[in-house]
Parts: C-alpha cells; structure tokens; sequence
C-alpha cells in the first residue's frame, strides 16, 4: 500500500511530461487543457497531390463559426508555437496533430478563400499555410465537424477563413 502511495504521484508526473512533449512544448502559465485527454498516436494523414481546403461550420466554444476543414471534413488547426518558416510540431506531435501536407503542386480550395493559400517544405514535408500559419487535423477529432482540440495547450486553435 505504501509502495503505491509513492510511485502513483511519479507516474502522473511522468505520463503528463510525456504528452506535454508530445505537442512541441509545455503548457503556459493560467493555460488549460479544458480537462480533454491526448489521444493515443496514430499514423499521419494521408498525402495527396494537391489537399484541398474546403469551408464548413462547427461549433467552436458554443458559437456557428466557419472553419476550414481537409478535403475529408475534419477541422483544422493551427499551432501558435510555430514561426513562419518552421513547424513546431514534429515527430511524437506530428503523430497527434497531423500536418496538412501536398505532395505536388500547390494546395487548393474548394471555395475562393480571403487569405492566402501555400505550401512550404518543413520538417514534416511540404506542408500546407494558410496566411503563413501551418495547418493540422488532431487525431481526436473522429470526424466532420469535431473541435476538440480547441484551445489546447493555449497553444493550438481552430482555424477560420480570417485568420490574419
């Protein structure tokens, strides 16, 4: 019983080192996780051609927002941890928030979009930006529409057809 008492709190503290990790950096100061779990790791997103972004709207913190979304539906994120010439988010990361990459050619949308639409060669492969802002899926979203990933970390954020 004692024996438990002690490796229980390391345990903790081990498991959330590993999933703080996991996302390319540690949670900021007052910042939470919003009480949601990591996923556990899964392969990348599939590579395409050309990703084509499309539009839709989800619920994001209880509002209609429009977000932009892969070719598939899922949500897409930006991390703010990134600069403009480099992703923050590789390896362990990479596995849970899954950077929108091209093959060839230049990415596509399905509507005309208000901002600017490119590809640059990260760590990750030619990934796709839009307004200079690398893009991902998070691996808990299971489908259309989901916004869990929301906030997370303080760090990663839904991405809207405004975003500056």
């Amino acid at each position: 019983m004692i024996y438990l008492r002690r490796t229980f709190p390391i345990t903790v503290v081990l498991l959330l080192t590993m999933a703080i990790a996991a996302c390319g950096g540690s949670t900021s100061p007052g910042s939470s996780s919003q009480g949601r779990s990591t996923p556990a790791a899964t392969a990348p997103t599939a590579r395409g051609s050309s990703a084509v972004v499309k539009t839709a709207t989800a619920t994001v913190k209880g509002k209609a927002e429009t977000i932009l979304t892969n070719a598939q539906g899922k949500t897409l994120y930006h991390y703010t941890a990134d600069t403009a010439t480099t992703s923050a988010c590789t390896g362990a990361c990479a596995q849970i928030w899954r950077p929108l990459l091209v093959t060839s050619g230049a990415p596509t949308s399905a509507i005309t979009l208000p901002g600017k639409l490119s590809a640059q060669t990260t760590a990750n492969g030619n990934q796709v930006e839009y307004n200079g802002h690398f893009l991902y899926t998070y691996s808990a979203d299971s489908g259309p529409g989901q916004t869990t990933g929301e906030g997370l970390f303080g760090k990663w954020f839904v991405t809207t057809p405004n975003l500056k």
